[in-house]
């Protein structure tokens, strides 16, 4: 599919059909989300995908998730992944220092990483959503994330069901003109 109409048909859904996801739509959809950019290639982000029905009911359950898609992918992000490239020779500073972080840029990556899936769910013919992980530590218990690992949102994947999809209230606000987000040479 042509990259400018992935983008555009891309829509958090909620709805999904009780289709099967095959395991190589996945697969498709991982390999093109580890192409996210990267703070000094330090590769942060890993990803939990759960394909297991009553593990994903539990998932759902665990995260207040809307809809019933077939596959959940939960993106994990590890600050220390970041910090410890960040020692490394062609990183640190010459006086042995760590550089300063004023935006923390594993969450960026992250949020990236995790716009892939969404683009890469559409490319494969699916629909997908993103929630945030508003219990990590649940989730992180549930899926046995390592301690250094945060997650970061739940990723719900699967066919559209279009007739059961409730658009949400707040697309009636319309999209920001250009004129108000787009600041040429200075704001």
């Amino acid at each position: 599919m042509e990259f400018e109409r992935v983008v555009r048909k891309r829509r958090m859904i909620r709805a999904f059909k009780p289709l099967p996801v095959s395991g190589d739509k996945v697969r498709r959809i991982i390999e093109l989300a580890q192409h996210y950019p990267s703070a000094g290639f330090s590769q942060g982000v890993a990803f939990v995908v759960v394909t297991e029905p009553d593990r994903v009911h539990r998932l759902r359950e665990l995260n207040r998730l809307k809809g019933d898609a077939p596959v959940l992918i939960v993106p994990c992000v590890s600050e220390k992944l970041y910090h410890d490239r960040y020692h490394e020779p062609d990183k640190i500073r010459s006086d042995g220092t760590e550089i300063d972080w004023p935006v923390p840029y594993w969450y960026f990556d992250a949020g990236c990483a995790s716009l892939l899936i969404l683009l890469g769910a559409v490319s494969e013919g699916l629909a997908a959503y993103i929630a945030g992980a508003f219990r990590p530590d649940l989730l992180r218990q549930e899926l046995e994330i390592p301690d250094d690992h945060v997650p970061v949102g739940v990723i719900s994947i699967g066919y559209p069901d279009y007739e059961r999809h409730v658009p949400s209230p707040s697309l009636d606000r319309g999209r920001r003109p250009s004129s108000q987000v787009v600041h040429s040479q200075h704001w």
